[in-house]
């Protein structure tokens, strides 16, 4: 079983939310266009990004935090594979971790709920932190 398995399916999580933001950006600059809108008003996103229809904004939020947590998620992976620490547990956790966060992104990209969101959000960081912790008590000796 390789660790990096996982990570590719992260990669690939994230492009797929890269993919649905393109799409979505692309439909509404569309829009802006097509009612005769000038395209300089998204100068600074945080202004245009309000005025977008909530669930623009869902996505656009769930293109941030797929961008934040995983980071250490990728570099814990690296981690593991470098030194060889990879065992079937890590790679379990690994997948628990992927597939946890294609839950929170298509609850966050569809009908958002917070208190389901959340509960795939602190699943998901669970499992990165025991991954961290299994390495931290290797570590140790």
């Amino acid at each position: 079983m390789n660790i990096l398995y996982p990570m590719f399916g992260m990669i690939f999580l994230s492009c797929l939310v890269v993919i649905i933001l393109y799409a979505s950006r692309i439909m509404a600059i569309y829009s802006v266009k097509r009612l005769g809108g000038n395209l300089e008003a998204a100068r600074h996103a945080d202004e245009f990004r309000s005025k977008f229809p909530k669930p623009l904004r869902y996505i656009t939020d769930n293109y941030n935090h797929i961008f934040e947590q995983p980071t250490l998620f990728y570099a814990t992976v690296i981690y593991i594979f470098l030194m060889g620490h990879s065992d079937s547990l890590q790679v379990i956790l690994a997948w628990f971790y992927v597939g946890l966060r294609a839950i929170h992104t298509i609850i966050q990209m569809t009908f958002n709920d917070v208190s389901w969101r959340i509960a795939f959000f602190f699943l998901s960081g669970f499992c990165l932190i025991v991954m961290i912790l299994k390495e931290f008590l290797f570590f140790l000796g």
